[in-house]
């Protein structure tokens, strides 16, 4: 199989001919030490751009046996953005505390044709790789623009101007989604976190009045695979993710979620995604990344609609040597059928 013909079996819950391995993205300082292009000290200080070309893309995907490469195209942010070490981004204080700041709220017109340029040469240069759109729709990036405490606040006292912050950003990502729908793009993940380690941001109660209304609007828009990556643990909002729609789930974090119970209980109805260790993959040894992984495969993959991924993406501190165990045992242990 060509790895996009692999990605699209796994999406739809069947065994391919072997697991599909995919990262929602890999950090430039990482890259660069796994494909020999430099220090591996650059700085990606903007998630909002795209950090590679669709030929690094591919030579990455090829190096690392990847099924997926992705194209970056978010809304901006109105936060602090604090750069870190090996390039990640951290953001900070919100900048939107009332309405008077809305004003600084502008984002690109989703409607001029020049805006998907770049994203369309990258789909016609796919290749067999399956190409994912990364996005945000709508509630994490008001989330991160309120900060956590303004908006939690205000969800109690001042819930209209939530929701017309909200629904700048769904507003936008419905005309972005009809666009990049028809581009070839194989699949849209929208990186919406969530949740805590224990629970939702919010209640579900809350989620259902003002958050899934809005979802469904894009949703009506997306005519390709479409799945919901959040870090925490959001088993509480599965149910209605999967009412909207969604094929998979990403990244099942280790410590919030048990990937092997979300399998034997969701995975008859979406595609469980995850979630080799980051911690394990940057303190630990390749010998212990492969375990890992041969474990994920064992208890996950039987049956089909098992994708491994890192339990995030592959972050500049990582150890090049455990991102390269993680896909060799990918390699060595995937084939269909499982027999471990």
């Amino acid at each position: 199989m060509i790895p996009r013909e692999r990605v699209r079996v796994a999406l739809d819950r069947k065994e391919a001919d072997r697991v599909s391995y995919c990262e929602l993205g890999v950090d430039r300082a990482l890259a660069e030490q796994i494909m020999g292009w430099g220090t591996g000290q650059s700085q990606r200080a903007n998630l909002e751009a795209m950090p590679y070309t669709v030929e690094e893309c591919k030579a990455i995907a090829q190096k690392l046996n990847l099924d997926n490469i992705t194209f970056a195209l978010r809304a901006p942010v109105y936060a602090d953005k604090l750069p870190g070490k090996q390039g990640r981004l951290f953001y900070g204080n919100g900048q939107i505390k009332s309405e008077k700041d809305l004003e600084k709220i502008r984002l690109p017109d989703p409607h001029d044709p020049a805006f998907y340029k770049e994203a369309e040469n990258f789909v016609k240069k796919k290749g067999d790789y399956s190409a994912w759109l990364v996005t945000r729709i709508g509630i994490f990036p008001t989330m991160l623009s309120l900060g956590l405490e303004t908006f939690s606040l205000a969800l109690y006292d001042n819930r209209k101007f939530v929701e017309t912050v909200m629904d700048l950003y769904f507003d936008w990502a419905q005309v972005l989604a009809e666009h990049v729908c028809q581009m070839g793009f194989d699949a849209i993940v929208t990186t919406d976190d969530l949740a805590f380690k224990t629970q939702p941001f919010f209640s579900p109660k809350i989620f259902r009045e003002m958050v899934v209304p809005r979802y469904k609007r894009v949703v009506e828009k997306i005519t390709i695979p479409w799945f919901i990556h959040s870090d925490g643990n959001i088993e509480p909002l599965l149910e209605d993710f999967l009412a909207l729609g969604i094929c998979g789930i990403h990244p099942n974090e280790k410590g919030a979620m048990d990937i092997r119970q979300i399998k034997k209980k969701y995975g008859h109805r979406v595609c469980v995604l995850g979630n080799v260790d980051l911690n394990l993959l940057g303190a630990g040894t390749p010998e212990e990344v492969e375990e890992e992984v041969r474990g994920l495969i064992r208890d996950v993959a039987p049956g089909g609609g098992y994708i491994v991924t890192s339990g995030n993406s592959l972050a500049g501190y990582l150890k090049p040597e455990n991102a390269l165990a993680l896909s060799r045992a990918v390699q060595k242990y995937g084939r269909y059928p499982i027999s471990l």
